[in-house]
């Protein structure tokens, strides 16, 4: 009984290590922008959001990208750019920002089928574009159009890349996992 303790309690640990590593891979890959008129940048977030997902899955995906949050709004500069604060989350990217946590768990959800999953993600992507798009217009008093071709449209061909690029990275990280659990 206690051996079955202690591994459950490694298990936590593991899945509180993984998600402490995405939420900082998702804080590095929020650095890698490039600034754009809109003050919306091309960054790898999607990239890395959806990595999250689809490697951690829904849950533990989501997990990542809420302390992704938190630290951002706490005011540690793991938002793009090297900001932070709540004022980040109130600002014209801020609906992506929160957008981040349906899509992390769309990403994540499961499938048996390769082509279900890269569609929850594009799904999840959306929902994000949305969120995003839906907030910049509240903002800036733009109509929902107008704010959709200024700071979704542009992104989207990019990000439906990242998605798949994810989706098979995710792949490879979790046949690497393997390898190296089973050479233990």
């Amino acid at each position: 009984m206690k051996e079955n303790a202690n591994a459950k309690a490694r298990i936590k640990t593991a899945d509180l290590v993984m998600t402490a590593l995405f939420a900082a891979i998702v804080a590095v890959f929020s650095q890698i922008a490039v600034p754009m008129p809109s003050q919306v940048s091309v960054t790898l977030q999607t990239f890395a959001v959806a990595l999250c997902g689809y490697t951690l899955g829904a849950k533990k995906g989501t997990a990542a990208i809420m302390v992704y949050i938190l630290l951002g709004a706490a005011g540690i500069p793991v938002f793009t750019g090297f900001k932070g604060g709540i004022a980040c989350i109130a600002s014209f990217t801020g609906g992506f920002i929160y957008g981040f946590l349906p899509f992390a768990f769309l990403c994540g959800l499961s499938a048996k089928n390769k082509a279900l999953k890269i569609v929850f993600g594009i799904v999840g992507l959306l929902v994000l574009h949305f969120f995003g798009t839906l907030h910049y217009s509240f903002l800036t008093s733009n109509g929902f159009i107008a704010s959709f071709l200024l700071v979704s449209a542009p992104y989207l061909v990019k990000d439906v890349i990242s998605v798949v690029l994810a989706f098979f990275a995710s792949k490879a990280i979790a046949r690497a996992a393997g390898k190296l659990a089973a050479s233990k």
